[in-house]
């Protein structure tokens, strides 16, 4: 799907291709491709990089084509096997054509062009897109953390209550979500350095960036913190269930040598052998009374050793 924006004075949508507007394509199907490549022009295996979810963030120069790769952060599902993740966002500049390209719809995006239409101020130029765009791309790694680490904050109250599989599984979840992160805030960092020698930056563009700076050094820092406290809680957890099960298997043990004396004492009084006791009639009272002496002296010791 593609949408047509005119970027002067604020941000309006318009329905067919103007010079010097903004085309957003959002999973581009079979149609959007043959716009791109036939009538913008666009080279095709820029496509094929922005379809590749494991591309990382970059640049790229083709015959006066720009096209710049960003790490946007984005929200798969609670439940999947990593929650948040982040995803390329191409933006190909030529001339007057500005075109971003992403194969999945996200919040992020929808959320940068709402906020765009609200300023009602629009772009001075394609640099100035492009450095709202990571402005927008750090504000929602800030969002998503601080949703990471409500779940954490969740998932640690659970397992103070009861250690469950569950909620391990879901912090190394989250583990791996805050790697993501991680990586691709640095990679956005390293492009952005890029970057400012490569656009034309204005005094306005300058301050934008700085603050994009700002963002970005905030989300990396708050995303490495959350990846120790992650990392700690568990250890910690890993720690607890390793006392945990050696407690049970010390009770075990502790329970499995006091019934050995009971035990031994009927096992020796029980074989096939004349010992004396076989025909007199206090035999298996005293028989009995052993086992209940030994088994109530070994609990004593074991609980004066606190093995019980």
């Amino acid at each position: 799907m593609r949408t047509f924006w005119n970027f002067n004075g604020g941000i309006k949508h318009i329905d067919s291709w103007q010079s010097g507007c903004w085309v957003q394509v959002t999973c581009p199907v079979d149609d959007d491709v043959r716009f791109l490549q036939d009538e913008l022009g666009m080279p095709d295996y820029f496509l094929m990089d922005v379809a590749d979810t494991d591309e990382r963030a970059r640049y790229d120069l083709d015959e006066g084509w720009l096209m710049i790769i960003l790490r946007i952060p984005h929200l798969k599902s609670v439940s999947s096997r990593s929650p948040y993740t982040t995803i390329p966002l191409g933006i190909v500049i030529k001339d007057d054509k500005i075109i971003t390209i992403c194969h999945q719809e996200t919040r992020m995006m929808l959320d940068f062009v709402n906020h765009q239409m609200r300023r009602a101020e629009g772009f001075t130029d394609a640099a100035d897109l492009v450095f709202r765009i990571f402005l927008s791309a750090s504000v929602w790694y800030l969002k998503y953390l601080k949703q990471v680490n409500s779940m954490i904050d969740k998932a640690k109250r659970d397992l103070d209550k009861h250690i469950d599989n569950k909620d391990l599984v879901n912090l190394s979840r989250l583990q791996d979500s805050l790697t993501y992160f991680g990586t691709s805030i640095r990679g956005n960092e390293s492009l952005l350095s890029k970057l400012k020698f490569r656009l034309p930056v204005d005094e306005l563009d300058a301050e934008l960036i700085e603050d994009v700076n700002i963002e970005m050094n905030q989300a990396r820092e708050t995303t490495a913190i959350y990846i120790n406290i992650l990392s700690s809680t568990m250890d910690t957890y890993a720690n607890i269930i390793n006392n945990n099960m050696n407690t049970v298997m010390r009770l075990l043990t502790s329970l499995n040598m006091i019934i050995m004396f009971p035990t031994l004492i009927t096992s020796m009084f029980g074989m096939n052998l004349i010992n004396g006791m076989e025909s007199w009639v206090g035999g298996f009272p005293i028989a009995i009374v052993l086992c209940i002496l030994c088994t109530y002296l070994s609990l004593i010791w074991f609980r004066h050793k606190k093995w019980l």
